[in-house]
């Protein structure tokens, strides 16, 4: 028997104060619910969790990103739901204002809403904002754009290009009608024009009417005893400044143009006694102004130009090259979504809205007052552009609404399933935990009772002394 070393006792407490770790690990495991509580718990699975969690917590914030996104988008889709019914008034007001029983005095009443409704939507465009970001009226740089030029309401074909615009149209022959500017015309010519016509051609037993007496074209023998039987040629002889002849439908005037519309001598190539009765030329260079006057609707800065009026005619069409008019306009608002956890420039979604007062729709200085109703007539143009304008963008923020929605969903699917991939690597599992403790605290006080006994074991040499 020893009494320097209780080796009973060591061994008791050494064991003890293994068990007694573990169970304050347990306890630690236990009370704060994770079984990673530092990194020599699980060295690989703390850095596997923390990564995860930096992606969980990017993610989350991400999905928060998009919900503000999408309220942004709203935000600007809303107010543009509004600057929507304003131009539908608008153009009401435009198509009544067209109305020829409208006075001078009814049009200025007509204006004066007119005017009302773009300074509320310029006022719309200044003031909509979302977190001090203000969303439809732009950047602050300023740039110069084109107005989509008109074709004034002539019947033909409008290309647009950039900077240019090119309307293309049937030549007008002799007896063609065509209204310009609400006025109805009649191309005519003078009575050696209206000689070399078509009318040349008539053969036997056509009818040509020549001032509201009718003739009919003889056959190869000449005039017969009908007097009103003749040939080509004496009809034609019977012609002269002032007439009119019908043939085939058609009405072929035979201008008197002496003198100008001043009353000052001259060609004007408009008739002198029928001033709805022009020249091809004249046709071409009313259209040539109702063209410039048609495009320059909203464009403030530079009115549109058109080249000279056409001469002569290719391939039986007669082309104006339009100069597109400009207007100074803010630069559209671009700003990026970031929606998701890494700096990949993919998790950015881009939303555009472009600058959205009357300038950036083209209707800034709108008139719709004149004698004739013209302008009222080209400003329904201009606001249907307008209309178009605002329907595009409010199409594309509802398809980044849209798209924002699905990424929300994808963001929120990710988040739950690293989440649960993180919870089983540094979450504890409860019941398997409490059975360890349950375990470790048994054998804790186990070990308390074996190390009593060990301490007690040398008692028994005070037998021996005694």
């Amino acid at each position: 028997m020893v009494v320097q070393h209780n080796l009973r006792a060591m061994n008791a407490n050494r064991m003890l104060g293994i068990t007694q770790g573990t169970l304050s690990k347990s306890a630690e495991k236990l009370s704060s619910g994770y079984k990673v509580n530092r990194a020599a718990d699980d060295a690989a699975g703390l850095s596997i969790s923390e990564k995860m969690r930096k992606q969980i917590r990017g993610l989350s914030q991400a999905s928060a990103n998009a919900e503000d996104g999408i309220s942004a988008v709203q935000t600007a889709e809303g107010a543009l739901t509004e600057v929507h019914d304003m131009l539908q008034r608008m153009n009401e007001l435009a198509v009544k204002a067209s109305n020829g029983t409208n006075a001078l005095s009814d049009r200025q009443t007509i204006q004066d809403e007119v005017d009302q409704l773009l300074t509320e939507i310029d006022r719309v465009s200044e003031t909509t904002k979302f977190n001090e970001t203000y969303l439809l009226k732009g950047d602050r740089d300023t740039k110069t754009v084109t107005v989509d030029a008109h074709d004034a309401g002539i019947n033909g074909t409008l290309t647009q290009n950039t900077t240019k615009a090119t309307f293309k149209m049937d030549a007008l022959k002799l007896g063609d009608t065509i209204k310009i500017g609400g006025t109805e015309y009649t191309i005519g010519a003078a009575a050696a024009d209206i000689k070399t016509s078509s009318i040349k051609d008539a053969t036997a037993g056509e009818l040509i009417t020549v001032d509201g007496t009718q003739y009919t074209v003889a056959g190869a023998a000449g005039a017969n005893a009908d007097k009103n039987v003749l040939a080509i040629a004496d009809i034609l002889s019977k012609i002269s400044d002032g007439s009119s002849a019908v043939y085939n439908g058609k009405t072929y005037h035979a201008m008197v143009d002496a003198k100008k519309v001043d009353g000052t001598a001259g060609t004007d190539n408009i008739d002198d006694t029928k001033p709805q009765v022009i020249t091809d030329q004249k046709a071409y260079e009313l259209i040539n102004e109702e063209l410039k006057i048609a495009s320059s609707v909203g464009a403030t800065k530079t009115a549109a130009k058109v080249g000279t009026a056409p001469t002569t005619a290719t391939n039986g069409k007669v082309t104006f090259s339009i100069t597109k008019g400009e207007v100074d306009r803010k630069e559209g608002l671009t700003f990026a979504l970031h929606v998701g956890a890494d700096a990949d420039m993919t998790n950015k979604i881009s939303v555009q809205i472009d600058a959205l007062d009357t300038a950036g729709l083209g209707i800034q200085g709108l008139n719709v007052k004149d004698n004739s109703g013209a302008a009222a007539t080209y400003a329904i143009d201009a606001i249907a552009d307008a209309v178009a304008h605002v329907s595009s963008q409010r199409s594309l923020l509802g398809a980044v609404q849209n798209r924002l929605e699905h990424t929300i969903n994808n963001l929120d699917n990710v988040v739950e399933n690293t989440t649960s991939a993180e919870s089983a690597i540094r979450d504890t599992d409860m019941a398997t935990e409490m059975v360890k403790y349950s375990n470790a605290n048994i054998l804790s006080q186990a070990g308390q009772s074996m190390l009593a006994q060990g301490n007690q074991s040398n008692q028994g040499v005070l037998s021996l002394l005694g």
